[in-house]
Order: C-alpha cells, then structure tokens, then sequence
C-alpha cells in the first residue's frame, strides 16, 4: 500500500543523524589526529580502518538483518539501535581521547557502529515502499543525507561563530569539535529513535519467519 510523503519522511529521517555522525567523523578525524600529535603521514594509515571496517561490516550485517525479526523491533530496527547506540556513545568518548591509538581505536568502533545502522537502512525502503514508490524513498535518504553531511561538516565552525573556542593548546582537542562531537551523538541518536518509534515494519512471511529463528 502506499505511504504518505510524511511517512517516507518518518522512515528516512534516521538517515540524517547517520550522516551527521559520519560527516563529524569525515570533516574532523584528520584534524583530531593532528591534534595529538600525528604527523601528516601517518594520517593515511590511521583512516585505513574505516574502509576495512566497512568491506567486513557491511555483508555480515545485510545476511543477519535479512533473516532477522524480533516481535517488537521488527526486522531492521534492531540494527538501527544497536549501532545508533554505539556510533553516539563512540562519537562522545572521541573528542576525549588522550592519545593517538585510542582516537584510531574509536574511529574503528565509530565506523563499524555507523555500518551497523546504516546497511541495513537501505533495505528500508525497499522492505516497506511499493516499486512506484521506491525513487520517492530514495531521493528523501539523499536529501536527508546532503543535510546531514553539511550540517555536521559545518558544525565547528558554526560554534566558533557564536563565541566557543576554536583553538587549543597542543596535545588536546579544541571545544568546538568537543561539542560538535557531543551534540552530534544527540543528533544521531534522537533521529534514528525518530525513525524507529514512527514507522513499524512488515511481518515476514511464514517461511522467512521460520528461517530467522
């Protein structure tokens, strides 16, 4: 049956706070290194995580989210709440960290969080929206993405504007990417509840039921 634009919107918005935690983690993560110390060369070694992360996260996730179905979460959101879970508690340890190996380690647990969330997101659309329907959903995850993206990436700098400081001393993190990071765990966990709490998800099939057991 077909969906109200209002509801693609509902079931879409998620997508905005795991971009906002994903555009954080892009725009920020080679400055946090810096930050503490890293020198410009050893900045590519400390991203290869994050593909990795995604190449191995991703396939595993989108098998166990196919066979998946919990009586009150459904099929895709226990996924949504496991990773908004642990993508916002890494997003708030990040701006924390001491030393290089434990921002490395939190961005691996940051991106596989976001993998966790987002892979089985884009099954979402195609679980719960007629064929017809389909272009509409996925043009609103791209348009909630774009804002996602530009926001967070915008973010620090935004803070700086409306007096929290920009600079820091050598060794930490300046406040603005700290509250940046902080309200971004917010955002990306208030939007994916959002999404989870407004839009229910289809029953499987007998067969498909049996076989996720």
């Amino acid at each position: 049956q077909p969906l109200s634009l209002p509801a693609i919107w509902n079931m879409s918005f998620g997508f905005f706070g795991i971009q906002f935690g994903w555009g954080l983690q892009m725009a920020n993560m080679s400055a946090i290194y810096q930050y503490l110390g890293a020198s410009e060369g050893d900045i590519p070694i400390l991203w290869l995580a994050a593909p990795l992360t995604g190449l191995i996260v991703q396939p595993i996730i989108g098998y166990y989210s196919d066979r998946t179905w919990h009586r009150t979460l459904g099929r895709r959101r226990p996924y949504f709440l496991v990773g908004a879970v642990l993508a916002s508690l890494a997003l708030l340890a990040m701006p924390n960290s001491g030393a290089l190996w434990m921002a490395a380690g939190l961005l691996w647990i940051l991106d596989a969080s976001v993998n966790v969330s987002m892979e089985p997101f884009r099954a979402f659309v195609a679980d719960l929206l007629p064929p017809a329907q389909r272009q509409v959903g996925f043009a609103m995850q791209s348009l909630l993405i774009g804002l996602g993206a530009v926001l967070s990436s915008a973010l620090p700098w935004m803070l700086t504007q409306l007096g929290v400081a920009g600079d820091a001393a050598p060794g930490t993190i300046p406040q603005s990417v700290r509250l940046a990071f902080y309200i971004g765990a917010g955002v990306y966990l208030v939007s994916v509840l959002y999404t989870i709490f407004t839009t229910k998800e289809h029953p499987p099939e007998p067969a498909t039921a049996e076989a996720g057991r």
